[in-house]
């Protein structure tokens, strides 16, 4: 198995630890004819949503992300990547991929003071701890996404067809099962 890394801006090396040590390949995706190169799942990174969807028009690869998540390739988007992934971002005019049917909230924790680490519920996996960093949360849904966490009321994990979108930054706890499931869509 072959993974993409979006690696143009934020926390992608972490991902790519995690994803070699459970057995994966990876390649990093920094410009365009990197997206020619075979790959088999896609992880959209945390970092900065609006920084991270400037570089991916401005490099010209995100038509061909976008087509390749409507295709059914599966995404795991983290923070940042959840954001991009969000067909609507309440507190933003600013739209990505839009391929997860969902509304989100951008730092919706406040700013970097407001990270926190909570160790909560996951559909399918348990208890599970979570690094919230300048985080968004997931403010409604649509039909046919299935909620998988949720942290004090607010939706944190979900997943639509072959798309996991996490407000939290999986790659920074040591645990590895959401980044196993994400290999098993």
């Amino acid at each position: 198995m072959v993974i993409g890394i979006l690696a143009v801006q934020g926390a992608f090396i972490e991902h790519e630890k995690i994803l070699q040590e459970l057995g994966a390949d990876t390649i990093q995706l920094r410009q365009k004819n990197d997206l020619d190169r075979h790959f088999d799942r896609l992880v959209l990174p945390g970092g900065e949503s609006t920084v991270q969807g400037k570089l991916l028009k401005d490099l010209g690869m995100y038509g061909i992300i976008k087509e390749m998540i409507e295709d059914g390739m599966p995404v795991l988007g983290t923070c940042a990547g959840l954001i991009l992934l969000a067909e609507n971002i309440s507190n933003d005019t600013r739209k990505y991929f839009q391929t997860l049917p969902v509304t989100v909230k951008r730092n919706a924790y406040g700013r970097q003071l407001g990270s926190f680490h909570y160790d909560g519920e996951i559909k399918g996996i348990g208890v599970f701890p979570m690094e919230f960093i300048r985080a968004p949360y997931i403010e409604s849904v649509a039909g046919g996404v299935d909620v998988l966490a949720e942290t004090d009321g607010k939706i944190t994990a979900v997943k639509y067809k072959k798309q996991l979108g996490l407000a939290f930054h999986p790659e920074l706890c040591g645990d590895y099962r959401l980044h196993k499931m994400f290999m098993e869509l």
